[in-house]
């Protein structure tokens, strides 16, 4: 009996030790593929089942789920919120390892940190770790597809190129600067505005709560830019100023992490004229601010970034979003107090009530 209890324990210790080495063994500072992140995923669910949700909000055109993490302190009222999606461009791998770090450090630092405590009291944080799912399988398959930038969908009937650059297919002066008719090109921006079922998917999910967002930010490789809107050179976002100052500090806070230079500006000023982005759209739905950010580096490796990288760029990139999400939170939050302590005093002042009479 001792010998069979014995031996239960040890293999009650041996199964412990299994799944403490399963669960220490994913490593952020690596690529994964998209089985080894849909599964991180539901960990990270089953992790923080109190602050995070699975959101499946739309399907490929290979009829792969697009899915979401919600993460939020549930106050049971309706919040504001920060849209954050990586992997719009299958080959920049570093774009879903940044959502992936992003999430850890929320989800490390709410409990012990008063500030991101309190804005996921205020917001909810919608992060979508890959958004061209097809792509981003395909550009693993082997060296030939690694630079696979475009989703994967079918051509034009007198076309054999597969893909639409998703980041051309918004409907942001969709076709009219910076893309291609040619579907064999990598910025061919398809059929008609929104023809894909990605850029459906998050036109109708953002779209239909685009009132409850602050900000809009969608991650890219590789250029070390912080582009505001808009894409094209004959428009300029209402808030223009106010986006590059807010664009031009989180620069600031990158630069503090390992001394990297990021450039802040709208896309004809500092990369290229470009129509139907994401980041665009989002802006013109009334979402005040909304960014791309193309992360490390400035060529040398480009899109096949080492992994030897991945951990200062996205400790940098980390600093510069949460510069952006705490400014948007405090201007929409410290506002509302100041508007509501406003009202109360003049109802006080209305109703003859001064200083003096509340001695």
């Amino acid at each position: 009996m001792l010998d069979f209890m014995g031996l239960s324990f040890v293999v009650l210790l041996s199964a412990v030790g299994a799944a403490t080495i399963d669960r220490v063994e994913y490593d952020y500072y690596k690529y994964h593929p998209m089985p080894e992140i849909s599964k991180w995923m539901a960990q990270i669910k089953q992790d923080y089942s109190d602050v995070v949700s699975i959101v499946d909000y739309g399907y490929s055109y290979e009829h792969r789920t697009i899915s979401l993490l919600k993460i939020g302190l549930n106050t049971g009222e309706r919040k504001k919120a920060i849209w954050m999606d990586c992997g719009i461009h299958a080959r920049e791998w570093i774009a879903p390892a940044f959502c992936q770090y992003f999430v850890r450090q929320i989800l490390q630092t709410y409990k012990t940190d008063p500030k991101m405590e309190e804005m996921m009291k205020n917001m909810d944080f919608y992060v979508t770790p890959v958004l061209n799912v097809d792509g981003y399988i395909y550009s693993w398959k082997d060296n030939n597809t690694r630079l696979w930038r475009k989703n994967r969908s079918p051509g034009p009937s007198d076309c054999s190129c597969p893909g639409t650059d998703l980041n051309r297919n918004f409907d942001a002066n969709w076709g009219t600067i910076g893309v291609s008719t040619d579907c064999c090109s990598n910025i061919y921006c398809g059929s008609k505005p929104v023809s894909e079922p990605e850029a459906q998917a998050v036109t109708e999910f953002v779209g239909s709560r685009k009132d409850d967002f602050l900000c809009f930010l969608t991650i890219h490789s590789y250029g070390q830019l912080l582009l505001v809107p808009y894409g094209h050179p004959n428009f300029t976002a209402s808030n223009y100023d106010e986006l590059m100052e807010v664009g031009l500090a989180a620069a600031d806070a990158i630069k503090k992490v390992h001394g990297k230079n990021y450039t802040v500006g709208t896309s004809p000023d500092v990369l290229y004229p470009n129509s139907g982005s994401s980041r665009d759209w989002a802006r013109m739905q009334g979402i005040p601010f909304s960014y791309t950010f193309e992360l490390r580096d400035k060529g040398t490796f480009g899109f096949e970034l080492p992994e030897d990288q991945i951990q200062p760029t996205c400790e940098e990139a980390y600093r510069g979003a949460l510069h952006i999400i705490t400014y948007a939170h405090d201007k929409t939050f410290n506002s509302a107090v100041a508007a509501t302590a406003a009202t109360l005093w003049t109802m006080l002042l209305a109703l003859g009530v001064t200083g003096t009479t509340l001695m």
